[in-house]
């Protein structure tokens, strides 16, 4: 929808009516310039898809999705893929339940120094590849509740992940241990 809009820097999307839309995939791509988004009134009640939604979205520094609902998203590929500049993001009312493919999701989120995914539920997700790579700053990471029992691919899961040790990975999960490769 706004997919390649460069000189795009500020949306206020809070009137606009989202109530019947399913597929959000792509839609701000490539958006190089996009600085602010407003969500506040924005409804993802029946959404199934969001893969590469803010790709490329590198002037966003900060992101709070606090209000999406995301009980129906199956597919969150790529979500932040490319958000250099992203620093802060607010996922903890994302419910990720039906979620099955969360790889590529914050490569190369390069700027982002910890996130907290403690209430992610990865119970059906198969795919976590290149999850985090090339978050070069992440300090710290909480894991603590992934579970990837029917994963079949964690590939270079935290590839570039240069600050990040093994020390600083909560995890109860030991398969996420040992994907661990800078």
């Amino acid at each position: 929808m706004f997919s390649e809009c460069s000189s795009l820097t500020n949306i206020n999307l809070s009137n606009y009516n989202t109530n019947n839309v399913t597929n959000m995939s792509f839609m701000f791509s490539d958006c190089p310039s996009l600085t602010n988004i407003n969500f506040s009134n924005f409804n993802t009640d029946i959404v199934t898809n969001m893969s590469f939604m803010f790709n490329k979205c590198s002037s966003l520094t900060n992101i709070n999705l606090s209000n999406f609902n995301t009980n129906n998203v199956n597919d969150m590929k790529g979500m932040f893929f490319g958000c250099s500049s992203l620093t802060n993001i607010n996922l903890s009312n994302f419910n990720t339940n039906n979620v099955k493919d969360m790889s590529w999701m914050f490569w190369g989120c390069s700027s982002l120094m910890k996130i907290n995914l403690s209430n992610f539920n990865t119970d059906i997700v198969t795919n976590m590849s290149y999850m985090f790579s090339r978050c070069s700053s992440l300090t710290n990471i909480n894991l603590s509740n992934f579970n990837t029992d029917i994963v079949t691919n964690m590939d270079k899961m935290f590839f570039g992940c240069k600050q990040l040790t093994k020390n600083n990975i909560i995890a109860k999960d030991k398969r996420i241990i040992n994907e661990f490769i800078i």
